[in-house]
């Protein structure tokens, strides 16, 4: 299954950001720590590459993160050109007091009550922008939600005199070149749950898991993880968890079992968890590379996937 997602008011969204680009000053893009490559939007670099504009590059949520895998990412970062890289939580207002001081270095020539900073917040769906944007203004400006794409228009604010903020609508990008990135972006919710079946993404997710964290499966639902596969998985969460089918001599309701699995990893209940780094995700491309087309994921519902492109 291909993922793509980009809803029809995404088109004038980016369209308004490529303008307000121009009289921006710094760029603040918001990433889910757990994902930061994925969750990056490649037309925001683009843009900001074309304006010349220096960014600082929040990974947040960085309570659900591995720490370890965090690091990596943020030396990863801290070595582009024109990037500052920190990992917080968007949530903690002490975190969030510290990004107008990380900003101001960035554009030296913008100091005082003549010459305001302007600072831009950007990022995909659902990755803690309007969280940010309301601590950093100390009070609720921008609605905040657990679905992607809550924030539809620009919202421009005055921090203190010498700095104003503008925040824009999470932007997807029309075509996701990676298959497994739209898979990662569909279990941290990024993507609306009418653009996946939810089965597919909590046996990605639970495939991942193996391969990364099967200690933290087995700590949360009681089970021993060796020589299963993400189908495997769901099917012991469903026995664990008594997920049945009403009036079907018992069968397993593996839908309810993927949404435990998808929710309890969103709400950090496995622990704090990355689903990619530095090296993994060089693999992955290296892979995709080599093999242009990849392996279908076994569907829970027992359809067969269709190839890319078929």
């Amino acid at each position: 299954m291909a993922i793509q997602w980009f809803p029809g008011h995404m088109t004038s969204a980016r369209r308004k950001a490529a303008e307000t680009m121009e009289f921006t000053d710094v760029i603040i893009e918001v990433l889910d720590a757990r994902a930061p490559q994925a969750s990056r939007n490649p037309m925001i670099e683009e843009l900001r590459l074309h304006r010349q504009r220096p960014c600082l590059k929040i990974l947040n949520k960085i309570d659900l993160a591995d720490p370890v895998t965090t690091q990596e990412w943020l030396d990863y970062y801290n070595k582009q050109e024109g990037v500052k890289a920190v990992a917080l939580s968007c949530k903690n207002a002490t975190d969030a007091a510290r990004i107008p001081k990380l900003c101001q270095p960035m554009a030296p020539h913008r100091d005082s009550t003549h010459k305001v900073l302007r600072l831009m917040i950007m990022g995909i769906p659902n990755v803690g922008k309007s969280t940010l944007m309301n601590m950093l203004l100390k009070r609720r400006i921008a609605n905040v939600g657990d679905e992607p794409a809550v924030t539809k228009s620009q919202q421009c604010h005055k921090i203190n005199d010498q700095m104003s903020l503008t925040d824009s609508p999470g932007l997807m990008w029309p075509k996701i070149e990676h298959e497994e990135d739209g898979f990662i972006l569909a279990a941290i919710h990024a993507i609306g749950r009418n653009a996946v079946i939810d089965e597919e993404i909590a046996e990605y997710l639970a495939n991942n898991l193996l391969s990364r964290y099967p200690e933290r499966l087995t700590e949360r639902f009681g089970f021993d993880t060796t020589g299963m596969d993400g189908f495997n998985v769901i099917e012991a969460i469903a026995k664990k968890r008594g997920c049945l089918l009403k009036g079907r001599g018992g069968s397993l309701d593996l839908e309810k079992a993927a949404m435990i699995l998808l929710t309890e990893f969103r709400a950090g209940k496995l622990g704090r968890i990355s689903l990619e780094s530095p090296s993994s995700r060089a693999t992955m491309i290296q892979n995709a590379l080599d093999n242009p087309v990849k392996p279908r994921i076994h569907s829970l519902r027992g359809e067969a996937d269709e190839e890319p492109g078929a």
